[in-house]
């Protein structure tokens, strides 16, 4: 009888919208989502850096369509950071810090940086005396080819050359991608 009590309080909670399936799943998803921490479902590691596939990318409030979207993002390829995973979605976070989730689908691990700061130089070789190829503006994304401590080979706009790792962002401290 208590069984029977309680099937009829939960279809009574979901008909009025109580406890109704969206809400139970975003309960369970939001924390399934904060127990992830240093690896993940993938089995790749987190926090990791990743690029946006399209031109047009939603960032939804929680990991589901059923979610609002929060903002859109309008640049391909500019670089984000996954910090967590649940199922298909990724919380990604982005070079202002803002965060929200996209669908994996929209990410595609291409390594780019963008650059924070004040106008940065693209120079033929990695040395500070090297000359100059191209300026980058704050906001311009680069594709990284590989890196050393202090020096990216990158490419952006047709120009081919190495930048300062500080002054953009897109990568850890201690990373060397290749």
């Amino acid at each position: 009888m208590r069984f029977y009590r309680m099937i009829v309080l939960l279809i009574a909670a979901a008909a009025i919208g109580y406890g109704a399936p969206e809400t139970i799943t975003a309960r369970a998803a939001t924390n399934t989502v904060k127990s992830v921490s240093k690896s993940s479902r993938t089995g790749l590691k987190l926090p990791r850096f990743v690029s946006l596939r399209a031109d047009e990318v939603n960032v939804r409030a929680g990991p589901g369509v059923r979610y609002p979207v929060k903002w859109v993002f309008v640049r391909r390829h500019l670089p984000v950071e996954i910090t967590a995973e649940f199922e298909t979605w990724r919380k990604v976070r982005d070079s202002s810090g803002a965060e929200g989730w996209v669908h994996r689908a929209m990410l595609i691990s291409r390594r780019n940086v963008v650059v924070v700061d004040k106008q940065t130089t693209i120079r033929r070789r990695p040395k500070g005396d090297s000359p100059a190829i191209a300026r980058l503006n704050p906001g311009m994304v680069a594709r990284v080819e590989e890196c050393d401590a202090f020096w990216c080979n990158v490419t952006v706009q047709g120009y081919d050359g190495w930048l300062r790792r500080d002054g953009v962002w897109g990568l850890y401290p201690d990373e060397r991608p290749k």
